[in-house]
Order: structure tokens, then C-alpha cells, then sequence
């Protein structure tokens, strides 16, 4: 497994998305999430994003069990408020970027994790009550006591991100990244990370499993699902979408490559401060992903996927309007 680096953090060249394993894609089966947590480990992936809300909490309590005594660059997030009764999206109620919270959860995450130390301690969302300055003022002291070992910020502006590194430098931002997904190189959020040094962590770089060619519509998933609440898995957008893929799929073929290996190439070809983190419950998918960083798409390939997917060609908002005011353009 080749690496990449996050500010001071060494990390696999892919990681793991693993709020799948706790919410949002279906049933859960905690003894198998167990078995694939423990297989990315022997494939070299060292690198796992978790977040205090995933569960709430249980991803965390997971990873913690699940990750005890093994050597792992493990991220974290806070930011957003939520009910501890739901188990699945439903539970956001807004955010919290104040540093009494930041505090508190980064605390708490360290006790479901059972560590000593936060790699990664992230701002999950951007909160509009609380200056930027002051959330990361409170993680740099996070750092300063040796809680947190680098800050990461998540779905914020370019602007924003500017503000944030001027309090204290930020290892990483992650967003939203896929070939069917690109604001961030449109507002100019990818060119500032790379312009000040900062890690670019790509969540969903697989289109939340569309990309993949195996997901026919939103109307094939499971109830509950969070898929169904996100318009481009909509039937009346999917059918399109689904036209754009098979661009992908004709690239996988031809090189002998999975769809999900050529998106996965495709976004890591776009930088080398780049380190995506599918999400994988299954160790067949798991495996097929970390496949990908071996997988180098040629020039012609790389230009006929991006244009393929120019922005105006992908139908459909990624998110309902409730999350997706909660991201800074």
C-alpha cells in the first residue's frame, strides 16, 4: 500500500470510510464490520474516519473495539448537533462549533475510542453562530495538550478554510469529492489546499456507491436507507446518471479494472495531497477499492471521465436541501 501524507500524519494512500458500518446504508452487522475493519488493516490500510455522530457514538465504540491495540491513524469529528434516539440522519438538528463543545466531544471520543490521542479531530460542519477562528482556537488548544494531533475542517469554503489556517495550520480538509460531485474545484476550495499545503480527504468518492454501475435507483435500496433522501438516486434522475456511469464502466473494462477502481483512480489522479475514504462493508468491496491505488488511468482516460462528467451533465442535488445549507459554498 503506497502513502500519502496529512500535514505531520504518515497515512495509506486510500482510507476507510466507516460510517457505513453504524448508519445511513442499510442493516448493520457489527461482527462483521469487526471482520472488515480488521482486513483493511492486513491489505495496509491504516488510515479511519469516524465522526461522533455516526451511531451517535457507536461508530466510534466500534473503531475503539475493533482497533485496540492496533497501530491506526484514526479521525474524528464534532460540530453537529443531534437526537440520541435516532439511529440514522434523521438525528441532525444543526451544529455546534463552540469551544466548550469541541472540548467535550473531543474528550468523550477519546474515551469510545480508548486512545490517548485524536490523529485527526475535525469540524464537521462549519457552525454560522460561531467565528471559524474560534472552533479551531479551541482544537489548536486541543493540540497544545496533546489531546489532538493535527485539525481538520470539513465542507468549508475556500475563505473559510484561508481564516481557519491563520489560527492554527490544518492538516486536512475533506468534502464531497467524486467524478459526479466537483464544487470543490469550482469554488476554488481544491486549489487552496493545495496552495497552502493542506490535505484534500475526498468523502463519497464513489457517488455514495452509484459510481459503481450497481446501483440501479434509489428504489432498489433498503427502507430506511440513507440514500432515498438524496434527489440523484431519485428514479426521475437515476436513469440518466446511470448513462454517465457506463462511461466508467467502458474505462474499467478496458483496462481489466473495476468501475469502482477507475472513480476511485480518477479522483487520486487529481492530486497527490489527496487521500480518498470510501466507505466498504463488505470485504470483497473493501479489497476491490484498495486494489485501486495501483490502477494509473492514462491521460485520454482521465479527460474523457471529467469530461463525461462536467457539472451540468450529472442530474440531481447531492443532498435535500436540509444538509446541503449546512455546507459553505
Amino acid at each position: 500500500m503506497r502513502h500519502r501524507t496529512l500535514g505531520p500524519l504518515d497515512v495509506s494512500a486510500i482510507g476507510l470510510g466507516c460510517m457505513g458500518f453504524s448508519q445511513a446504508y442499510g442493516a448493520q452487522d457489527e461482527a462483521a464490520s469487526v471482520r472488515t475493519l480488521h482486513r483493511a488493516l492486513d491489505l495496509g490500510i491504516t488510515f479511519f474516519d469516524t465522526a461522533e455522530v455516526y451511531g451517535p457514538h457507536r461508530n466510534e465504540a466500534l473503531l475503539g473495539r475493533a482497533l485496540k491495540g492496533r497501530k491506526a491513524v484514526v479521525a474524528t469529528k464534532f460540530g453537529f448537533t443531534y437526537r440520541q434516539d435516532r439511529h440514522d440522519f434523521g438525528e441532525v438538528t444543526g451544529t455546534d462549533g463552540s469551544p466548550a463543545n469541541a472540548r467535550r466531544v473531543a474528550e468523550a471520543s477519546l474515551k469510545r475510542l480508548g486512545r490517548e490521542v485524536i490523529d485527526l479531530y475535525y469540524l464537521h460542519r462549519a457552525d454560522p453562530a460561531v467565528p471559524i477562528e474560534d472552533s479551531v482556537g479551541a482544537m489548536a488548544d486541543l493540540v497544545a495538550e496533546g489531546k489532538v494531533r493535527a485539525i481538520g475542517l470539513s465542507e468549508v469554503s475556500a475563505d473559510g478554510l484561508r481564516r481557519a489556517h491563520a489560527v492554527h495550520p490544518i492538516a486536512a480538509l475533506q468534502s464531497e469529492y467524486s467524478l459526479w460531485t466537483r464544487e470543490v474545484e469550482a469554488n476554488g476550495v481544491l486549489r487552496t489546499c493545495a496552495e497552502l499545503g493542506i490535505g484534500f480527504v475526498p468523502f463519497s468518492p464513489l457517488g455514495r456507491g452509484f459510481l459503481t454501475g450497481t446501483i440501479v435507483s434509489s428504489a432498489a435500496l433498503e427502507p430506511g436507507d440513507f440514500r432515498h433522501q438524496v434527489p440523484r438516486f431519485h428514479p426521475e434522475h437515476a436513469e440518466a446518471n446511470r448513462r454517465l456511469v457506463a462511461v466508467i464502466q467502458q474505462v474499467a473494462q478496458a483496462r481489466g479494472a473495476t468501475a469502482a477502481q477507475v472513480a476511485l483512480a480518477w479522483v487520486m489522479a487529481q492530486g497527490d495531497h489527496i487521500v480518498p475514504i470510501p466507505g466498504a462493508k463488505r470485504i470483497p468491496h473493501l479489497e476491490q477499492n484498495a486494489a485501486a491505488v495501483d490502477l494509473v488511468l492514462k491521460a485520454a482516460e482521465l479527460e474523457l471521465l471529467s469530461r463525461t462528467f462536467a457539472a451540468q451533465a450529472v442530474s440531481g442535488s447531492r443532498y435535500s436541501p436540509t444538509f446541503e445549507a449546512m455546507t459553505q459554498k
